[in-house]
């Protein structure tokens, strides 16, 4: 069996669970302000496990809990700090599905390194300048110059432009 810390380790992979556990420990704090400061162990477990996808009956069944426990826990806490967060006092978490939408529209997504590659690897800038269009009998022929500005990580944007003759 698996150890508690070891469960959903997956959601630091995509979240920034130590933003999520202040900004979660804060809702709560407004919500309760006599309860106890910080989360729970429990709570900041059943909130990876939402990050990572699992519907409550699978975090249930990891936890050796039944589906309507984990139901229920999630409605008393987690689902009234997103709610909170989210600044949705008056309406319904509806799913806990949701709780990852709504979590990722307030920016606690972290990008994953594949995403940030891509990211960082689109032109910033793109020029194309047509030269010339010919017309020879059944054939087009078009001439074109392209310029593409790309991120870098100095301060100078990095450029290659193809109308330099190298």
């Amino acid at each position: 069996m698996a150890s508690k810390e070891d469960l959903f380790a997956e959601a630091a992979k995509h979240w920034d669970l130590e933003r999520l556990y202040q900004a979660f420990a804060e809702a709560k704090r407004q919500i309760s302000p006599r309860s106890r400061r910080g989360l729970t162990d429990t709570e900041k477990l059943y909130l990876r496990g939402l990050l990572s996808g699992c519907s409550p009956a699978e975090i249930a069944k990891k936890m050796f809990q039944t589906p309507k426990s984990a139901e229920v826990y999630l409605c008393k806490t987690l689902y009234q700090y997103v709610k909170k967060l989210a600044d949705l006092p008056n309406e319904s978490v509806g799913n806990w599905r949701n709780v990852c939408d709504r979590l990722q529209e307030a920016g606690f997504k972290t990008l994953s390194s594949s995403e940030f590659k891509m990211n960082n690897s689109l032109p910033t800038e793109a020029l194309v300048k047509i030269v010339n269009i010919g017309f020879k009998e059944s054939t087009v022929s078009i001439d074109i110059n392209i310029r593409l500005e790309f991120p870098s990580t100095s301060e100078t944007p990095k450029k290659e432009d193809l109308d330099k003759n190298d």
